[in-house]
């Protein structure tokens, strides 16, 4: 009876484990993820005046941190390593406007003297769109559309987006002066984290190493190329070379596309300045240049440095340029990290991402089986090697069976033979 009991009530526990469970459907759990993703994304987009300063100000800190901290350990006191770091950044931040701003003076003051290549330009412009088929008067009207009047509109409307700039620049000091006076504390405040979610603060530090690692990188790729730019324009005899220079250091933060941005505005001045072959010749060493260090070398030293492939890194900036807009694309890698940090390396069971999202492939899996025979073939080798071990240890005396006409030794009735 015992024995149909024990088997009915495991039968009835295999029925009810094997029991439907009651839950939300995999469906619905998908439509509402896409939903919350889209909400969160238009809230993004809404915010791009804020959330763009407030992550700019966080990379500056990140990259400046270590430099506290170098100060901190050589015994100086709170106080002083962070005016030191709000001079070094402020001054840096202060210098980069004033060359652009010098530069872009220069550059308004330069456009008039060449009003009779811009002419030239107008009429070889319309001479090629006429032999092209189009309407002779149509050619004339697209080609009279450039005109200095037009060019001196855009340089202005240029300047007023750097005046736009320099409005959330006093904005993004603002945070800097805050997160600088508090960064000294990061370190308290991540082992309180720690003891409830370590997991959550390995994420933030390889956060702040990855987005350190990038800039230095990207820094020192900008900084050959804006070199080799301006050497090449000022052998050229193109105006104005240390604005150009200075043009494709900032845009080599910009992945993959950066040197496409930076090329427009030499060619152009190169058209003014020496026609269309001049121009050409432009654009043929930024290709050769930049194509060639940004596009082919720059991007393995980066997914390196970030862990992030060719292919995320290109979707991340049209994500991030269309999200918070030029300064997202500045920004791209940097907020890619960030968010890779709180959504996957926070979380182990979302480690698989990063077999898809990486820059280096994952380990080759081993093939079934493999570990099994290996397995089974050192117990089968152990096995040999102890039986071995016991025969030569065994005495060449010893009687094969026991006195007394007893069992022989080794067989089952010796084995079990009491022992008094």
């Amino acid at each position: 009876m015992s024995t149909i009991t024990a088997t009915t009530g495991t039968a009835t526990t295999g029925t009810d484990s094997r029991a439907p469970r009651a839950g939300v459907p995999r469906a619905l759990m998908l439509l509402l993820g896409a939903a919350a993703i889209v909400i969160v994304i238009a809230g993004l987009q809404a915010g791009a005046w804020l959330v763009a300063p407030i992550l700019l100000a966080l990379v500056i800190v990140i990259a400046v941190s270590p430099i506290q901290s170098w100060m901190r350990r050589r015994g100086l006191p709170g106080w002083s390593t962070v005016l030191t770091l709000l001079v070094v950044i402020f001054a840096v931040i202060v210098g980069l406007v004033w060359v652009l701003l010098a530069s872009v003076g220069q550059l308004i003051a330069l456009v008039p003297q060449y009003s009779g290549q811009i002419q030239q330009t107008t009429a070889s412009i319309s001479r090629l769109l006429t032999q092209a088929g189009f309407n002779p008067e149509q050619a004339r009207a697209a080609a009279s559309s450039v005109d200095v009047g037009q060019i001196a509109s855009v340089v202005g409307g240029l300047l007023s987006g750097v005046s736009g700039a320099l409005t959330s620049l006093v904005f993004i000091l603002a945070l800097i002066l805050f997160l600088v006076a508090e960064a000294g504390g990061a370190s308290r405040r991540l082992a309180a984290i720690g003891a409830d979610r370590p997991h959550m603060v390995e994420a933030m530090q390889s956060f702040a190493q990855g987005t350190r690692r990038y800039l230095v990188v990207t820094a020192v790729f900008g900084l050959i190329v804006a070199v080799l730019d301006s050497i090449a324009l000022a052998i050229m005899g193109i105006p104005l070379v240390v604005l150009w220079g200075l043009l494709s250091f900032i845009t080599n933060f910009i992945p993959n596309i950066g040197f496409i941005i930076g090329v427009i505005p030499p060619a152009f001045v190169a058209l003014l300045v020496g026609g269309w072959q001049l121009a050409l010749a432009v654009v043929v060493v930024y290709i050769i240049l930049n194509a060639v260090v940004q596009s082919l070398i720059q991007p393995h030293f980066t997914g390196d440095a970030v862990g992030l492939s060719t292919t995320i890194t290109f979707v991340a900036l049209l994500f991030w340029a269309w999200i918070l807009g030029p300064l997202g694309a500045l920004l791209a890698i940097p907020a890619t990290l960030l968010i890779k940090a709180v959504l996957v390396d926070c979380d182990p069971s979302a480690r698989w991402v990063e077999a898809l999202i990486g820059a280096n492939s994952p380990p080759k899996p081993e093939k079934p089986g493999a570990g099994t025979a290996a397995t089974d073939d050192a117990a089968a080798e152990r096995d040999v090697a102890a039986t071995d071990g016991t025969a030569d240890g065994a005495p060449d005396s010893a009687p094969d069976s026991a006195p007394d006409g007893g069992p022989e030794r080794g067989t089952p009735a010796h084995r079990a033979a009491p022992v008094t």
